[in-house]
């Protein structure tokens, strides 16, 4: 990363506030009565005693970037009960997991009862808290069978994933769940590609697998659950996107109940660090809140008929460390709820946002991206003490108050020329607030 301009040079350039009185207060909306507000997480990535996968032998291996071992996560599949109650007590209505195939078919044709039995537990305690499942059928991770049988780029995967998925569908329909297909296209194509090693005709084998998948997986579901909604979250890639949404998103946008978007980073020409996604290295990126409105005023342009569910959202620390700027979990959620109510007055029609993630987890190979409202130390606290984090009881108040105070100005400046939409950024206005009504 030598060739990266220091984050010093790309920060954006001081200006003095403006008094109250010259600016007026930019327009937003409260979130409406049923709007779903939820956490997120992957069964892999917080389960822990994980049987046979892709992934256990890609971290076990220290294939691609996996540097940490994965041990038992964060424990989830043992401390669920407590985890739902941290999700209650914040007043979420939905509770997004995955139910993970490579446990409850550790071998082909053998469904584990011990594991289906956990997942129809942790269904029913959803429930019970008073909140409504978001199950992710696919989310990266599958059988180590079916690793040994050539994964996707055996034609026969994908009759065993609808095998499987109609399986799930079947046991949990009619329970009120938002089904999502596969999770991230885009970046599952990407990981494999970097983690088992793909070329080029694998990885387009893949993504026609993929594509040919959900859109079967679709009307499945609607046969077995009928009325349910049933969608696959993109990526959202800044410069990227449009190669990201050419993973699957532009070939199922007729097989989409819902628009899902996971938003983490932008970027504009005083911001560059987005690229450190791709190293893995999160927390040195410096959040853009101000293009998740542009994000959602463009998808909801390319289809109106839908509403957008933010299914994930949140903030990468360095091993929990504070960021070096200051600037805090709770800053960032606030400013990105704030720009979610500044696209909802300009029209875009939204279904929901779920904070990744309700605890720190496993992140594809590694325990220091801290993402979790509870941090728990993985590596080093045998006891995986969920301590809560600032944004715990800001994110309390969001959900009470139906979004951010009236009058509520971002901490993130926003930056000259987004690439989210140049066109408007950096030829024409910006949208309230412009960037001298914003903190320093």
């Amino acid at each position: 990363m030598s060739a990266l301009a220091s984050r010093s040079a790309l920060a954006p350039v001081s200006e003095p506030a403006p008094t109250t009185a010259s600016v007026p207060a930019p327009a937003t909306v409260k979130f409406p009565k049923g709007f779903l507000w939820g956490v997120a997480t992957s069964g892999f990535q917080s389960e822990g005693s994980f049987p046979d996968s892709n992934w256990t032998r890609y971290a076990a291996s220290g294939a691609g970037d996996a540097t940490d071992p994965y041990r038992d996560s964060v424990d989830f599949r043992h401390r669920y009960p407590a985890d739902l109650k941290l999700a209650k007590n914040l007043g979420v209505d939905v509770f997004r997991t995955s139910i993970e195939w490579a446990r409850i078919e550790p071998r082909r044709g053998h469904r584990d009862p011990k594991a289906l039995a956990y997942y129809d537990d942790l269904i029913r305690r959803i429930k019970a808290n008073g909140m409504r499942p978001m199950l992710t059928l696919d989310h990266w991770v599958y059988p180590g069978w079916v690793a040994d049988q050539g994964a996707w780029d055996n034609p026969r995967t994908q009759d065993d994933w609808l095998r499987n998925a109609r399986f799930v569908v079947n046991r949990y329909k009619n329970q009120g769940v938002i089904w999502i297909t596969f999770n991230e296209a885009s970046a599952y194509i990407y990981k494999e590609l970097t983690h088992r090693r793909m070329d080029l005709g694998q990885m387009l084998k893949m993504r026609d697998a993929l594509i040919k998948t959900h859109r079967a997986a679709y009307d499945m579901i609607h046969g077995v659950d009928p009325g349910a909604l049933v969608s696959s979250n993109v990526a959202y890639g800044t410069a990227l996107n449009g190669i990201f949404d050419a993973a699957l998103f532009n070939d199922v946008t007729d097989k989409l109940d819902f628009i899902g978007i996971d938003y983490y980073y932008g970027a504009n020409l005083q911001n560059l660090t987005s690229v450190y996604a791709l190293t893995g290295e999160f927390w040195k990126i410096d959040p853009e809140p101000e293009g998740l409105y542009y994000v959602l005023k463009s998808y909801q342009k390319r289809l109106p008929d839908l509403p957008v569910y933010i299914v994930e959202n949140g903030m990468s620390t360095d091993n929990g460390k504070p960021r070096a700027d200051g600037y805090t979990r709770s800053d960032h959620l606030r400013d990105h709820i704030y720009w979610i109510q500044r696209a909802m007055a300009d029209g875009v029609k939204m279904m929901g946002y779920n904070y990744w993630s309700l605890t720190d987890n496993y992140e594809w190979g590694s325990y220091r991206p801290r993402f979790g409202l509870y941090t728990v130390d993985a590596l080093t606290d045998p006891t995986l003490t969920r301590r809560p984090t600032d944004a715990v009881p800001t994110y309390r108040s969001i959900i009470a108050n139906r979004g951010v105070p009236s009058g509520y100005v971002p901490v993130r400046r926003p930056g000259w020329c987004s690439i989210e939409d140049p066109v408007a950024t950096c030829l024409g206005t910006t949208p309230t607030p412009p960037a001298a009504y914003r903190v320093p």
